[in-house]
């Protein structure tokens, strides 16, 4: 069902991307994997990717960084952001959402579900826009 969906994870713990990649490609997605915010945005750009795990708690670059940079993209900012991240209080969540975030999964997530939540999430970005 999700054999044409393409995930970009963005996540610099090395154990976190493992444990995505093989949850997401049991889902049937076909996975890149960043360690870093400018891997993740170089990857981004060369693989187009129909969604993207976005680690927001990273050396170097964070996450909010990284967005800022995809939503003022032309050739990106329609790609839908899922920040995945530890950072759950409200106005973390509010401003990850103004700078263009599409949708919040707080750590710890339940890898098993992930790939519905992702399916879910994307159906209603596509309704949202379509609308």
């Amino acid at each position: 069902m999700n054999e044409h969906i393409t995930v970009l994870v963005v996540e610099d713990e090395p154990h976190i991307r493992r444990v995505l990649e093989y949850n997401l490609k049991l889902d049937g997605f076909e996975v890149y994997l960043a360690e870093d915010g400018s891997s993740g945005l170089k990857l981004a750009r060369e693989k187009n990717p129909d969604v993207i795990l976005l680690d927001w708690l990273m050396p170097k670059m964070d996450g909010l960084q990284v967005l800022k940079e995809l939503k003022a993209d032309p050739c990106m900012k329609y790609i839908p952001v899922f920040m995945l991240t530890a950072k759950g209080m409200l106005n973390d969540v509010t401003q990850a959402l103004e700078v263009g975030a599409d949708g919040y999964i707080t750590k710890p997530f339940n890898p098993m579900q992930l790939g519905k939540t992702i399916k879910d999430k994307l159906e209603k970005c596509t309704k949202t826009k379509k609308s």
